[in-house]
């Protein structure tokens, strides 16, 4: 894949990049090496100064940010301003709290004195994705600079403008050269920044396989990892939810970033008592959604990322429809492009979808639809809500709606996912730890989880 930014919107590129040479990832990484043992000694109160100057920086250009994202992978500007944002926030966090996570633990044992220090590690490669362009570097990289540790980013091909402006809000903000550092690589050349003894540590953000043949490669190297995969959340609705909200926020949760979003509701189970009434309000709704321009204010629905993608959403819905299952809105890509302006026809566009009495057997049982496509099923009681919500290989997030307090804690307790929230969105939140279980990943960022990740807990004894 080209590193290059094609707009989403109209098919047309708009800059093309020369990935680096293997010489010139070396120095990079020299670089890195020679930046972090002088890194490593500054204060926690200077990094946290430098790192508050960052989300000034963010907050105070997040419409030039935003329209950047927007112009690489085609997300609704208002989204990708709010982005930018939320990246702010976590860096403050982190400025405001990483010292006091980080400070030792005491422990009484046979010793005079025995702790826990935590110390930083070196080099940590990120291979982040293009959904979240800023977001999902920052919330790596806040904790990560914060514990004392220096980035290496190779971000995804398509979006190099993101990638190559992250690495110079941190050098505006005052951070020393190459602590963090953009590399504009492809994907076949990560085995060779994985595989240097100076790289200690790797965080990945992605598809199944490309978790699984990172893992595997810093496993050969007994390297941690990180990996936050994919996602086929569940939302279950049961007949004491509050309809109309759970109608509204699913809405929210299926179609946020184009519905391309790991965390994204995209399994809606619905108890038979409230189905009928739940398919038809979400029906209007989605309905209602203003596809077009993601540049455009009043744009709710920009286009996918990639034609690929695209493309890939169109097959699994019509395979689910080949085999049996109701469209109840949307799933027809010609017919929304009829619609658009001339100039957007050339661009990655998918209606919103609704797709009902889905059987078994389909892209839809196992499969994770990245687009703006809501999967619904019936059931007849909780238990087999829950059965069917951790019927796949993926556990992510989860969300439930019920107002009975025996429902509430089964969900909590037997839902199989790294994140289960009650009555309310799935959402990443710099307080809370976040990561999935299963095929979803494994490990945790943001929260005091997630400064841990990449540190060393030393056990001190002193006699």
């Amino acid at each position: 894949m080209a590193i290059a930014t094609t707009n989403p919107t109209n098919g047309k590129r708009v800059k093309t990049f020369d990935p680096l040479s293997s010489a010139a990832i070396a120095e990079r990484i020299d670089q890195a090496q020679v930046a972090f043992e002088q890194y490593r000694q500054i204060s926690f109160k200077q990094r946290a100064t430098w790192l508050q100057f960052a989300a000034d920086l963010l907050e105070n250009n997040k419409q030039d940010y935003g329209a950047i994202m927007t112009q690489e992978m085609g997300k609704p500007l208002k989204s990708a301003i709010a982005e930018v944002s939320k990246c702010a926030w976590v860096c403050r966090f982190y400025a405001e709290h990483a010292a006091s996570f980080l400070k030792d633990v005491p422990a009484i044992t046979d010793a005079s004195q025995s702790f826990v220090r935590y110390q930083p590690l070196g080099i940590v490669l990120a291979v982040m994705p293009w959904n979240f362009p800023f977001w999902q570097v920052f919330r790596f990289a806040a904790p990560t600079l914060m514990a004392g540790n220096v980035a290496l980013l190779k971000h995804a091909s398509n979006v190099p403008q993101s990638a190559l402006l992250i690495e110079e809000i941190f050098r505006q903000a005052g951070f020393p050269e190459h602590v963090f550092q953009t590399l504009l690589i492809g994907a076949e050349t990560v085995a060779e920044i994985v595989t240097d003894d100076r790289v200690q540590a790797a965080t990945l953000t992605g598809s199944e396989p490309a978790g699984a043949a990172l893992a595997a490669l810093a496993g050969r190297h007994i390297k941690p990892t990180l990996l936050e995969l994919g996602g086929t959340d569940p939302f279950i609705v049961m007949p004491s939810a509050n309809l109309d909200e759970a109608i509204a926020t699913a809405v929210t949760a299926r179609m946020l970033n184009n519905g391309q979003s790991c965390i994204a509701a995209k399994r809606f189970i619905l108890h038979e008592a409230i189905a009928d009434d739940f398919l038809t309000g979400l029906t209007h709704k989605f309905q209602a959604l203003k596809v077009g321009d993601p540049i455009v204010h009043d744009t709710d629905i920009g286009p996918l990322a990639t034609l690929a993608i695209r493309d890939e959403l169109a097959a699994q819905v019509n395979t689910c429809r080949d085999q049996g299952a109701t469209v109840l809105t949307g799933g027809d890509v010609e017919a929304l492009l009829s619609t658009l302006p001339t100039e957007l026809r050339a661009g990655n566009f998918y209606p919103p979808t609704i797709l009902a009495d889905i059987p078994p057997g389909t892209p839809a049982d196992q499969e994770e639809f990245f687009g703006p496509v809501a999967l619904t099923f019936r059931v007849t009681h909780l238990e087999a809500a829950i059965a069917l919500a951790n019927s796949t290989p993926l556990g992510l997030g989860a969300s439930a709606w019920t107002q009975d307090a025996d429902e509430c804690d089964r969900c909590v307790n037997e839902l199989e996912a790294g994140a289960v929230f009650i009555n309310g969105l799935v959402k990443s939140d710099p307080r809370l730890p976040f990561g999935g279980i299963k095929r979803s990943g494994y490990g945790r960022e943001l929260g005091r989880e997630g400064i841990l990740a990449f540190v060393n807990q030393k056990t001190v004894w002193i006699k």
